[in-house]
């Protein structure tokens, strides 16, 4: 019997353990296995997109925040400044500054709630470049562990497309809000580059002289600077016509008439000639000066310089290195970039009008689209008479814009006219196209990404209607769609929630 009581107290002692093991605490009261869960909030401002991971805010814990700063006009990581968080509450509360990154893009300042209660918290960027304030409302504090896990729960797998900041950090990548803007109808149709006036601008030799390039490999197509010497008139050694000879004769013209000039003012000022012999002796002295200026404008080391007139190109050369030419000789032609005139042609049923015309876009060299009212573009004018072998309707529009393209090649162009309606409307970049089928790829948050299937209208030059599939507000992606679109198919991206 008292082996049996022995053996009896043993097990009693063995079960009070397991139970005492089974409600187990950590430190801060929560229990053994039990882990807090984790929070994450994705804003946009206009300058920047913040998405932050951090647990789950509890009084006396310290919570460290892992805050990815994007900036949105290039979509690339914060690299330098610094980061204020603060938990604020009836204008009272705490913070914390960290004054550089732990990685690129990702900040991890700390703070330790003292009080529960809902807070605003506060993330405050400061780079070298701008400073951005960002607040999230209505931020938790819980009172413990239990509490918390009580109200969030544990993490589900959503299904959403997980892509990490330092994936897209590391790629070519955009994104866009989906707003709501003008929508006009639009007529499909191509243009034509033109030179504009002004645009191109000859050259001619402004004195009889040998032609010498200035320029190494001086081809149709070399881009030049203005201001840029392109070639040189020598006259030099040549018995007729020299420029340094002309421009001594012209000198001592021009001195000559000066002196008697004077002479002449002094008498005239004095009452003792006319005023028309006066007249002559000033009129013939203007005439000596400006030719002397002529001869000597743009002379050095006895050679005429000829100077490209604006950046732009070599459009044509019209004489040879060594070639002997005449004052007045056309030698070289420069063009520029910034301004064309596109020319298009349609249909005259369309019934298009100055009045009823909108817009005009154009497609570039890297097949953007780009509106003609940028950079002070406008319409010119809309033809009113047909061809009789060329039946259409010819509309001018100025373009002053860098054009990448040889003048008389061609490019897509929209026209919009009527009036125009108010709808969802996204770039036409973000758009994934399937066998005659669109969807996009919508930010659900910084790192989960969602493909959805839309249903478009019509195009307006960058951007595209939306009939169904998205709501204004919302964010897709406009660049790197299609890596995100492969990430959910190899099934190998991190999982979300990553520690940093």
């Amino acid at each position: 019997m008292k082996y049996i009581i022995i053996v009896l107290a043993f097990l009693a002692m063995s079960c009070n353990n397991q139970a005492e093991d089974a409600h187990a605490h950590n430190e801060d009261g929560s229990h053994v296995g039990e882990e807090i869960p984790r929070l994450s909030h994705t804003i946009w401002t206009d300058k920047t997109e913040l998405f932050v991971e951090f647990p789950a805010l509890i009084v006396g814990n310290g919570s460290k925040f892992a805050a990815h700063f994007t900036v949105l006009d290039n979509h690339q990581p914060v690299r330098e400044g610094s980061v204020t968080v603060s938990l604020i509450k009836d204008g009272k509360g705490i913070r914390n500054m960290v004054d550089a990154p732990s990685s690129p893009g990702i900040f991890s300042p700390a703070i330790q709630p003292k009080e529960a209660g809902n807070y605003q918290l506060v993330f405050e960027l400061t780079t070298p470049e701008y400073s951005d304030k960002i607040s999230i409302n209505d931020v938790v504090v819980y009172a413990s562990t239990d509490e918390a896990i009580e109200a969030l729960g544990t993490e589900e797998d959503d299904g959403s497309i997980s892509f990490l900041k330092e994936q897209a950090w590391k790629i070519d990548f955009q994104t866009a809000p989906v707003v709501s803007g003008k929508i006009y109808d639009v007529i499909n149709t191509s243009g034509v580059w033109m030179p504009s006036p002004g645009s191109t601008k000859s050259l001619a030799a402004k004195s009889n002289g040998v032609v010498d390039f200035e320029v190494n490999n001086l081809t149709e197509g070399t881009a030049v600077k203005q201001g840029q010497l392109l070639m040189s008139l020598n006259s030099q050694g040549l018995a007729s016509n020299n420029l340094s000879t002309d421009i001594a004769s012209a000198k001592a013209t021009f001195q000559q008439t000066k002196s008697e000039y004077e002479r002449k003012k002094e008498l005239y000022e004095s009452k003792i000639v006319p005023k028309s012999e006066f007249e002559k002796v000033e009129s013939s002295f203007e005439i000596a000066k400006a030719n002397y200026q002529s001869l000597v404008s743009g002379v050095s080391g006895g050679s005429k310089l000829i100077r490209a007139p604006f950046d732009g190109f070599i459009k044509s050369i019209t004489v040879s290195n060594g070639d002997y030419v005449e004052q007045g000789v056309a030698l070289v032609t420069v063009g520029t970039h910034q301004s064309r005139v596109l020319k298009a042609q349609l249909a005259p049923n369309y019934g298009l009008a100055m009045g009823n015309v909108q817009g005009i876009w154009y497609q570039d060299i890297d097949n953007q689209w780009k509106d003609v009212k940028d950079a002070e573009g406008k319409i010119l004018s809309i033809g009113k008479d047909v061809e009789r072998e060329n039946p259409l309707i010819s509309v001018f529009a100025e373009v002053n814009a860098t054009v990448d393209m040889p003048i008389g090649s061609l490019t897509p162009v929209q026209i919009a006219m009527g009036n125009a309606t108010q709808n969802t409307m996204i770039p036409v970049n973000a758009l994934l196209e399937d066998y005659g089928s669109y969807s996009v790829i919508v930010q659900l948050s910084g790192e989960s990404f969602e493909r959805r299937p839309v249903k478009i209208g019509k195009r307006n030059g960058e951007n595209v209607e939306i009939k169904e599939g998205l709501q204004v507000g919302e964010v897709v992606v406009t660049t790197g769609a299609y890596q995100v679109k492969m990430a959910s198919m190899s099934g190998s991206t991190p999982a979300h929630g990553h520690e940093h």
